[in-house]
């Protein structure tokens, strides 16, 4: 080892470059190098030849009937703008399947080829029958809102053709007949039920004074006339006392009076003081009717009559008790009695709220407590601008709270202004509520029917399409399964009634016994509006 380190022949030393048996090792390398070079030339020359084939054939690849042989055969009989055999392509060639007489634009119904105007256009074997339709088109309220389709429109002329029926169903078209089935009309919003403020009490005491007595609770049931609570008011008291003043000194007068006049029988007394007694005594009547009706004022029932024959020893405690029940008189302290004002339900009802406890000082603006009848609720429903205007007074109204059970009512007002902000019209229902299962404040969705109709022409959702300016299904054939018949689907414009998730009502445009492309509809109306995507309807431009 220490010879190698020190004298031996390194690897850089020019003996190892020369040495005989080392130089066939080179050989490799260069042979790796050609190799390189060739295939390199290779994937260039690939490339271009790539680049010239495709700027030469437009980069589109040869169709399979080309690669069998059979291209130029095909090519010449084959349509492809309607993708049919050219010889069988009804579009190219109208004797094929000759179209029905042109009717054109519908102005009652607002379709094209309007079958409820012309039956013959309908594709049915048997003969449709219009009539009824026609009529629940005159009956029908609101129709003028029903969306509306382009007169313009050309493209209902047109018709899809299948090459065969296994073309369709490759291509996964369904269809479904046109039926009749029961359709209601109706507009929705979103509601709110509040208690009817008509049958809502807001109640305050009539003068200002203490909380004697709050009994009721939130909750608790009343009836008319029931004492909710009771406020010591020291007015009532000055009232009762000036009432008792005025009945002594109408019983003192109407006494002298009647002395008077048995005097004046004998002459002993003139006329003028008989006079002067009787105007003192009308007098003090008017002071009693003006006492009276001060207590009347603070509803407190007085019976003038009554009062006048109760003995005169008697009259403070009847005036003490005035407007007590005899039940709640029985129980209070005598000495407190005279100055309580009692504050009474003016409806049958529920407390609904309470703001007061006893020994509150209060005054005659303090709400104390809230009564609602609540067998009858309001509905206040949020209704668009243009649905408003199909709504009237006295329709019926389906309100779906968002917990809890449908409520049925009807409108009983329409407001006469739109609101600043949402821009809705705001719509009042009456519900009725006899089983107490609706809640005020509860929030849902409500609908105002307009119209019920109980055989309405019907296609699933699906088979309508929106083609760009118009509604329109797409309705097979009637010669559709007859031999050397051409396969193809009419394109009908339609007007759109109620809809849901399921199922649209058709007004006009489809008669029952169609029958209508559902699934893969909208394979027809890629195929009906191909070649007018970059522009749109260029039909609706002419």
């Amino acid at each position: 080892m220490n010879e190698l380190s020190d004298g031996g022949v390194g690897p850089d030393s020019p003996a190892e470059s020369s040495s005989p048996a080392l130089r066939p090792e080179t050989k490799p390398s260069t042979l790796r190098w050609l190799g390189g070079k060739v295939s390199s030339l290779l994937v260039f020359g690939v490339l271009g030849g790539l680049l010239f084939w495709g700027h030469h054939t437009g980069w589109t690849m040869p169709k399979f009937s080309e690669l069998t042989g059979h291209g130029e055969q095909d090519e010449a009989n084959w349509c492809g703008e309607h993708n049919v055999p050219e010889s069988e392509c009804v579009e190219c060639n109208p004797n094929l399947l000759p179209k029905a007489k042109a009717f054109g634009w519908c102005n009652v119904h607002g379709v094209h080829e309007c079958p409820l105007c012309h039956p013959e256009v309908a594709q049915t074997r048997q003969e449709p029958q219009t009539a009824a339709l026609r009529l629940a088109w005159t009956k029908r309220p609101g129709a003028a809102g029903l969306p509306q389709n382009n007169s313009k429109c050309m493209l209902h002329e047109r018709r899809i053709q299948f090459v065969s029926q296994e073309s369709v169903a490759k291509a996964g078209i369904e269809v479904e007949t046109a039926g009749t089935a029961p359709v209601t009309e109706t507009v929705s919003g979103s509601g709110e039920i509040t208690y009817d403020q008509t049958r809502t009490a807001r109640l305050c005491a009539r003068l200002p004074g203490t909380i004697f007595q709050a009994n009721k609770q939130v909750g608790d049931r009343v009836k008319q006339g029931d004492v909710i609570a009771l406020v010591d008011a020291v007015e009532v008291g000055r009232a009762k006392s000036e009432l008792l003043q005025a009945l002594v000194e109408v019983r003192l007068k109407a006494k002298n009076f009647d002395d008077l006049t048995a005097a004046a029988g004998s002459g002993a007394i003139s006329e003028r003081r008989l006079r002067e007694a009787e105007a003192t005594l009308s007098a003090a009547n008017i002071r009693l009717t003006a006492t009276q009706q001060a207590l009347t004022n603070l509803g407190l029932p007085v019976p003038s009559e009554s009062l006048k024959d109760v003995p005169e020893e008697q009259l403070a405690d009847r005036l003490r008790l005035l407007g007590l029940p005899p039940s709640l008189a029985a129980s209070l302290d005598a000495r407190t009695t005279g100055n309580l004002l009692p504050v009474r339900s003016p409806l049958d009802g529920v407390i609904v709220s309470r703001d007061v406890v006893a020994g509150e000082v209060i005054d005659t603006a303090k709400v104390l407590f809230a009564v609602a009848d609540v067998r009858q609720m309001w509905l206040n429903l949020d209704l668009r601008l243009e649905d408003a205007r199909q709504v009237a007074i006295g329709q019926q109204v389906r309100f779906w709270p968002d917990a809890g059970q449908e409520a049925d009512g009807r409108i009983t007002w329409i407001s006469t202004e739109a609101d600043h902000q949402t821009r809705t019209v705001k719509v009042r229902a009456s519900l009725q509520n006899a089983d107490g299962r609706l809640r005020a404040n509860t929030f849902g969705t409500g609908k105002v029917i307009l119209h019920v109709e109980s055989q309405a022409v019907v296609v699933p959702s699906s088979a309508v399409q929106w083609e760009g300016c118009c509604y329109v299904v797409f309705v097979r054939d009637k010669d559709f399964f007859r031999e050397g018949v051409p396969k193809v689907f009419h394109v009908r414009t339609v007007r759109l009634g109620d809809k849901d998730d399921k199922q649209t009502e058709i007004v006009a445009g489809i008669l029952p016994g169609e029958v209508v492309a559902t699934t893969g509809s909208s394979l027809l109306r890629a195929e009906l509006l191909k070649g007018n995507l970059a522009e749109g309807c260029a039909c609706c431009k002419k």
